[in-house]
């Protein structure tokens, strides 16, 4: 990590407010997954449910995670029982921080999970016979495809929207239909069907370079709105795990946002 980096880091850590949290003492180069769950202990519901389902014998990863809450209530805490449980071998080795948010919640019992986990409907138009397919699926995060804007800002707004409108396809990419028993131009689209309770966002600020043949961070500044309004329910925004450096290296942080003290602290 660079010098220019690490002060950055400091000056950041110097303009916060400090108040009564503690951070978690890890192994290695965990950043990835402590800012994950510093993110789900400050989620007073979820916390409280992982408390409520755990039990001794459970094969879930909820015992671990109530063994690190409590500790957190208290003092630092360390993270081995839940790196362990996770299967994660080596610790100074680089993950992707939405990666292990799924992991963990996958692993997390069902009732405790939940207020993570949404619906998709996808749905599927023949253009040419009208024959319509619909599919559902569960989601735990919503991606967005961040654009090059070089000087401009990305609009998490606008990246719903882009997310949620439907698009034709058509050439190479053509939909098998099976009322015309062959490929044709389609129209495909999704919508809710199920709004979390909790909605996250993933960022894919990574892209494919063409030129360079190698995938390449977009550095963009983004606009990330304080309320969301999607299919008649309000988000108000609590937290921004944030990654610092490249596909490479770098280090991931939290801000959050305490809903018991209204302060915002970096984890």
């Amino acid at each position: 990590m660079n010098y220019d980096l690490v002060e950055m880091f400091r000056e950041k850590l110097d303009s916060f407010t400090i108040s009564d949290y503690y951070g978690l003492n890890s192994p290695g180069l965990t950043c990835y997954l402590n800012s994950v769950l510093q993110v789900l202990f400050m989620t007073e519901d979820f916390r409280e449910a992982v408390k409520r389902c755990c039990s001794k014998d459970s094969t879930t990863i909820d015992p671990q995670l109530e063994r690190l809450f409590g500790d957190l209530q208290r003092s630092m805490a360390k993270t081995h029982d839940v790196i362990n449980k996770l299967g994660i071998t080596n610790v100074y080795e680089q993950r992707d921080a939405a990666e292990y948010f799924e992991r963990i919640l996958c692993w997390t019992s069902p009732e405790a999970a939940k207020i993570f986990k949404g619906e998709l409907n996808h749905k599927t138009e023949c253009l040419k016979c009208k024959d319509r397919n619909d599919s559902r699926s569960s989601f735990w995060f919503l991606p967005l495809v961040v654009e090059d804007l070089l000087c401009q800002t990305y609009s998490v707004e606008d990246g719903l929207k882009a997310f949620f409108k439907g698009k034709k396809v058509c050439g190479d990419n053509k939909m098998f239909c099976n009322r015309c028993n062959k490929k044709r131009n389609a129209d495909f689209g999704c919508e809710i069907t199920h709004n979390p309770e909790i909605l996250t966002l993933l960022l894919k600020r990574f892209s494919f370079d063409y030129k360079c043949r190698c995938y390449v961070k977009l550095h963009c500044n983004v606009d990330v709105p304080q309320t969301l309004h999607i299919k008649n329910c309000k988000y108000d925004l609590y937290a921004i795990v944030n990654h610092f450096g490249n596909l490479t290296g770098g280090h991931y942080t939290a801000h959050i946002k305490s809903f018991e003290t209204h302060v915002v602290s970096l984890q």
